[in-house]
């Protein structure tokens, strides 16, 4: 995604200035979700007076927008962090660490802050209209990470050779995503860790 071509040339303070504003958006986004992310909340903690918003962002769907972007910008360099980690040998052992990295993030936050894109598609009848695809372009991309770890994982005789790695990809974020929100919900690590078991069980055994 890209900014509006009628977004003004900001100094190098308005930019520090956004960027505050889009990281206190994805604290408030991956809290509260979509519709319940309180602008107003998040410039007082910023420090923007109410009527700056609209210099920085059109309207609250375009914040919205750069704060996906930024969200999944953040998060696929996580997940290349661990799945393409060529000190790590083994596949399936990158995907763990992924997995453990996820959940001490929750932790640190008390289980209070999810995955943005999670929390968005609870909010899906209530999103702006282009939204959906956005969410499920992102998800393709980090299926295709995992698939190509998987692939590698193949290749290392770590599981079964006919196995559909882009189908067990997408197996696998049905999943965690459903463990993320659970997670949030209770407050403790247990449904992670509980997917995370199962599903490394599940791969080992076809």
């Amino acid at each position: 995604m890209t900014e509006p071509a009628t977004t003004p040339r900001l100094s190098r303070k308005g930019r520090n200035t956004k960027i505050a504003l889009i990281r206190s958006g994805v604290e408030a986004m991956t809290t509260y979700g979509y519709n319940s992310a309180n602008i107003e909340s998040i410039l007082k903690k910023v420090g923007v007076p109410k009527g700056s918003f609209y210099y920085y962002f059109k309207s609250k769907e375009e914040f919205g927008y750069a704060i996906l972007d930024y969200y999944n910008s953040f998060f696929t360099k996580k997940l290349q962090q661990h799945l393409l980690n060529e000190n790590i040998s083994s596949a399936l052992t990158r995907i763990k660490a992924f997995c453990t990295d996820a959940r001490n993030s929750m932790s640190e936050y008390h289980f209070n802050r999810g995955c943005l894109v999670g929390e968005l598609m609870q909010d899906e009848c209530l999103l702006p209209p282009d939204y959906p695809a956005l969410l499920s372009n992102i998800l393709h991309n980090w299926q295709h990470l995992i698939a190509s770890c998987l692939r590698l994982a193949q290749q290392q005789h770590e599981i079964n050779q006919q196995t559909d790695c882009n189908q067990l990809a997408c197996f696998f974020w049905l999943g965690w995503e459903g463990a993320v929100s659970r997670a949030k919900l209770l407050k403790n690590a247990t449904p992670l860790d509980t997917f995370t078991q199962q599903f490394f069980n599940l791969i080992k055994s076809a």
